[in-house]
């Protein structure tokens, strides 16, 4: 109870030093808090330069596949009237509708070839999680992102694809990191349209590239029940004070951003709604004192207007790498907060 008690103390502490440093002022109910939060959804949207008009998401199913526990939907999307978007769904064998569904978001790593096909196979970091929603009864949706996967400029070159794109788009008023999270907002619309998903039950998740993209899609749509990464809730401050910057592709720098937003005023945007974020103390991507930071701000955010126990931010003792402890959390997670929620968990 003492060592609960002094991080209760010292994290609202540190919460009131930011809050007084930035000029903000948070409302004291929870309905001006939400107010508050939608206006902020709204001006971080504004920052993401100029996106294809808003259209219905439409799906082309190309062949389903069986696999071990679940059958994979090969699937093009129309999402942004520019260029077809491929995705795999994955529906489990155990499927009960209305089901919990993951928008599953890739990684870098420059991987640019491997694209959706993570969430079969995963990563060099990260097992694959396609074993995990199929046990649990989890709908999940993967799309390649641009410049990644079969949206690859290049055949034989990924990073020069990244930076043409970037630039590129640059030129006439667009922003990659804008133009990816159009995207993967679409992909959550059509995820919804999904009979057999429930609306009420869709997570976010993502390690790296993937991480800032759940934490960034869970803030600006509230329909992403829990929000959950690996290893990228980076602080960008922090970041700076370390000249980390090059650690991080191109993708991720947003003009103006911090003129407007830090990380923790993004994520403060998921509150209260379920958020959990494991990261590397050794992870060059993620400063560990600015993990901190943001962990010190939200919580007692959630207690206020939410439930501490809602938001769980760690450290542990390793590089950019998911841990089987950090495994073992993101599973129970999942069986808290997306298979069998309740007010009471």
């Amino acid at each position: 109870m003492m060592r609960r008690e002094f991080i209760r103390t010292s994290t609202a502490a540190c919460a009131a030093t930011l809050a007084a440093t930035e000029g903000l002022a948070m409302p004291h109910t929870k309905r001006g808090f939400a107010r508050h939060q939608q206006k902020r959804r709204e001006q971080l949207w504004s920052l993401l330069g100029d996106l294809p008009a808003r259209r219905k998401p439409t799906a082309q199913l190309l062949k389903t596949e069986k696999h071990n526990g679940f059958t994979l939907e090969f699937l093009i999307l129309d999402l942004n009237g520019i260029e077809p978007v491929p995705a795999l769904l994955l529906l489990p064998d155990n499927l009960q509708k209305p089901a919990p569904a993951m928008h599953y978001i890739h990684w870098h790593g420059g991987d640019y070839f491997v694209g959706k096909n993570e969430l079969l196979t995963g990563t060099s970091a990260m097992q694959a999680y396609a074993p995990v929603y199929a046990e649990k009864g989890i709908v999940a949706l993967a799309i390649d992102s641009w410049c990644f996967g079969e949206r690859a400029p290049y055949p034989d070159n990924g990073g020069r694809g990244e930076g043409d794109t970037f630039k590129r788009m640059l030129w006439n008023g667009e922003v990659l990191f804008g133009m990816m999270m159009y995207d993967e907002w679409q992909a959550l619309n059509y995820l919804c349209s999904r009979p057999e998903v429930d609306t009420s039950r869709i997570g976010s998740f993502g390690i790296s590239m993937g991480s800032t993209k759940s934490w960034w899609l869970a803030a600006l749509d509230e329909r992403v029940s829990v929000c959950m990464d690996l290893c990228c809730l980076t602080d960008f401050e922090a970041l700076l004070k370390e000249n980390g910057q090059y650690g991080h592709g191109i993708y991720y720098y947003v003009p103006s951003l911090l003129k407007h937003f830090q990380t923790h005023e993004i994520n403060e945007l998921i509150v209260p709604r379920p958020r959990l974020s494991l990261n590397g103390r050794e992870d060059k991507l993620t400063p560990p004192h600015g993990v901190e930071r943001i962990r010190d701000y939200l919580l007692p955010l959630y207690r206020k207007y939410g439930r501490e126990q809602d938001c769980r931010i760690e450290l542990f003792d390793c590089g950019h790498t998911e841990l089987p402890e950090m495994r073992a959390i993101i599973l129970e997670w999942l069986d808290k907060y997306l298979v069998n929620p309740s007010q009471d968990s």
